[in-house]
């Protein structure tokens, strides 16, 4: 179940709302005070390009220069070891994608001729697009995508290329190279889909995920279920952190550790690690950071366990580090791992907002609508704080989350407590890069356009933080069913992000928000109410191909929480569907009533979720969250298409430089990278450990 999450509301208003790159104005730059040196403010430009679906912004470390050099160099050292294990997301993604990607990044860096051309600039885009996705798969939709030029010039390219930049095994002829490497890529019965969550199929087998080899779905859950102890009341989460391959007729796992699978680029993430443990800020945080650097050299599901009570346990840090094999989205399964890493520092004013509804936890959980056997009596450690990203890699880059709880085995959360974070500077990114465009499009009245305006910036954080803080915290499981991911399979993630949702729509229109002081009044509730529904129904549908079904987690659990309103509310006309002037509105009638739908809708996921009961978690989703309305599905394709927009977002990373005298550190130095391209390339020379075929 993802914990990790780019949340609805923020998501789709912040990647929405923009404008074309030819229109970008004002809105994408934010003045910056040198204070120290007294200079006039100079512009901050959040966004870089655009290109395919896909935008590209930048973001700021507020405060970096102010940073002790003790903390600055540990920022280094973590940021170092975050880069070093992107590989393993590549590789994880699909077979061949290291395979890709190194023929992309020789092709680039040998090409001699007119880059101004056409098919060379459709080459770069895909190129850019690879990049992005780390890998052939869209990041979001997981289908496959190709490039725009032909297959002929893609070989000459190749051909072009010198061999000794290529990936060609010993032995191959680089003509067999490129007829391999381009039918990989143009081929479209080759991997069509990164992950494959249609129900009727076999998952693991018509999925290109690289976490299962010569092994079928039957064969998967079998071997899984043989290792399940439901007795266990400490349970690792199984599969987690290897690959399950069939080797001479018997099942295997091969563990990513040191001496395993990705051993080359691990090994290098250790490294950064063991020197980042000897200048740790407490004696909390060095015991999280062996306890890692211990799970990665063992392998043991215990030992990251282990390191995970450490992590949580671990609340006065003002730098802090996810790293690991965190999030299971990628999985058809929900078992396996991708690898990721957030590094980041505590922004200390803006974490007042955030620790309040933290503190106030089991008065949420209290008074949520769930059944009372499935709210917990005693919620335990919930840290809330807001961070600023200072360094993001593997699944969590260049399209980055804005709220992270974790970690993720249920009872480790059930008994030590959860971390919930927003990811301040990237939200402030998106806020500064934005614009008003879909609002005008997609809402019915001036009035509504106008409280979405008005109150969404802030009902967004609010959302975030309720999502993160209250609902993944909430609720808990009856005895003996197991973890989520197991009891509800492929369906798990999906219903968690609905169910963490549902918590946090349910209490934006609640006045202890306002008496807590943390939202000024329910006018916040109502946009957010708003831009739920519109988005849910409508305008995530952008993001997908005309007769796509939904297969992404989180577009699921929105389509499926809104359209879910909408039936059950039609009786009472709570929200209306109107149709003006060829266009299509969904508008809420009752925001109260509403929002008793969505407590009862939360009480029954979260019932599904402490009882596992895959049937009824299955019929929500699919049923609610899967199947599009063609006819608004192409009249938002159209409208979205005059607005010129990219519908996804990502970010180009910053550089932390270190400042030697002597062979030691003496400061380290923030750039902020203008160039996508140029920031791959170098990732692709600089942090590439891990051989193209594992």
């Amino acid at each position: 179940m993802k914990r990790l999450t780019i949340l609805p509301i923020t998501a789709l208003i912040l990647s929405a709302c923009t404008s074309n790159q030819t229109d970008f104005n004002s809105q994408s730059t934010a003045p910056k005070m040198d204070t120290l040196n007294k200079k006039a403010p100079i512009e901050f430009n959040y966004i870089a390009e655009q290109f395919a679906d896909l935008r590209i912004l930048r973001y700021e470390i507020p405060g970096f220069d102010e940073l002790s050099l003790q903390q600055k160099e540990l920022l280094y050292y973590l940021s170092e070891a975050a880069l070093c294990g992107r590989d393993i997301t590549w590789d994880q993604n699909y077979k061949y994608n290291l395979t890709i990607r190194k023929t992309l990044d020789a092709i680039v860096e040998s090409y001699k001729g007119d880059k101004e051309a056409e098919d060379y600039k459709q080459f770069i885009v895909y190129a850019k697009r690879v990049w992005f996705s780390r890998g052939i798969h869209h990041h979001y939709g997981s289908e496959k995508f190709f490039p725009e030029c032909s297959k002929s010039y893609f070989e000459k390219l190749i051909e072009e290329t010198d061999n000794s930049l290529l990936p060609i095994m010993n032995g191959e002829s680089k003509d067999a190279f490129s007829n391999f490497i381009t039918d990989i890529i143009y081929n479209p019965t080759i991997a069509p889909k990164k992950v494959n969550l249609d129900g009727t199929k076999d998952l693991v087998t018509n999925s290109a995920i690289n976490f299962y080899e010569g092994v079928n779905q039957k064969e998967a859950i079998a071997f899984y279920e043989k290792m399940t102890d439901k007795t266990d009341k400490q349970p690792v989460m199984l599969g987690l952190n290897s690959k399950l391959v069939k080797e001479n007729g018997v099942i295997v796992e091969k563990t990513w550790k040191v001496g395993g699978m990705y051993t080359q680029a691990i090994e290098k993430i250790v490294f950064w690690l063991e020197k980042a443990v000897v200048i740790a800020e407490n004696a909390e945080q060095k015991l999280a950071l062996e306890k890692l650097v211990q799970f990665y050299k063992s392998g043991s599901l215990k030992d990251f366990d282990e390191y995970n009570i450490a992590w949580v346990k671990d609340t006065q840090s003002a730098i802090d580090v996810v790293n690991g094999f965190i999030e299971v989205y990628e999985d058809p399964l929900g078992k396996k791992g991708s690898f990721e890493s957030v590094v980041s520092v505590k922004d200390f004013e803006a974490s007042k907002r955030i620790a309040t509804i933290g503190a106030n936890a089991q008065w949420f959980e209290d008074n949520s609508t769930l059944f009372p056997e499935h709210k917990k009596k005693n919620v335990k450690g919930i840290s809330a704080k807001v961070i600023n990203a200072v360094m993001e890699s593997g699944d969590s880059a260049p399209s980055t989350p804005i709220g992270i709880n974790l970690p993720n085995n249920e009872w480790i959360r059930e008994t030590h407590g959860s971390k919930s974070v927003n990811l301040g500077n990237i939200v402030e990114a998106y806020d500064k890069a934005a614009g008003g465009s879909v609002v005008n499009e997609f809402y019915y009245t001036e009035a509504i356009k106008k409280n979405v305006l008005d109150f969404a910036g802030l009902a967004d954080k609010l959302h975030t933080d309720m999502h993160e803080v209250i609902g993944h915290a909430s609720g808990q499981i009856e005895p003996g069913i197991g973890q989520p991911h197991e009891t509800l399979k492929n369906y798990a993630s999906a219903l968690e992000e609905g169910r963490a949702d549902l918590v946090a729509l349910y209490y934006l229109m609640d006045k202890k928000l306002v008496d807590l002081g943390v939202m000024p009044s329910l006018d916040y509730g109502k946009a957010s109410y708003d831009e739920y529904i519109t988005k849910g129904l409508m305008i995530q549908l952008s993001r997908l191909k005309l007769g796509d079904n939904i297969e992404e987690a989180h577009m699921r659990n929105r389509q499926m929480v809104a359209k879910w309103a909408y039936e059950k509310g039609k009786a009472e006309n709570v929200i209306e569907k109107k149709f003006e002037n060829g266009k299509t509105y969904f508008v809420i009638n009752d925001y109260l009533k509403l929002r008793v739908l969505f407590g009862d809708l939360l009480k029954e996921i979260q019932r599904i979720k402490s009882q596992g009961d895959y049937k009824a978690g299955k019929d929500l989703i699919e049923n609610y969250g899967v199947k599009v309305d063609l006819a608004i599905h192409k009249e938002v394709l159209e409208r979205y298409k005059t607005l010129k927009m990219a519908p996804y977002q990502g970010f180009i990373q910053p550089k932390l430089i270190p400042v030697m005298e002597n062979g030691k550190i003496v400061d380290v130095k923030v750039e902020y990278p203008t160039s996508f391209e140029n920031q791959m390339m170098e990732y692709g020379k600089n942090y590439s450990y891990l051989p193209a075929i594992n």
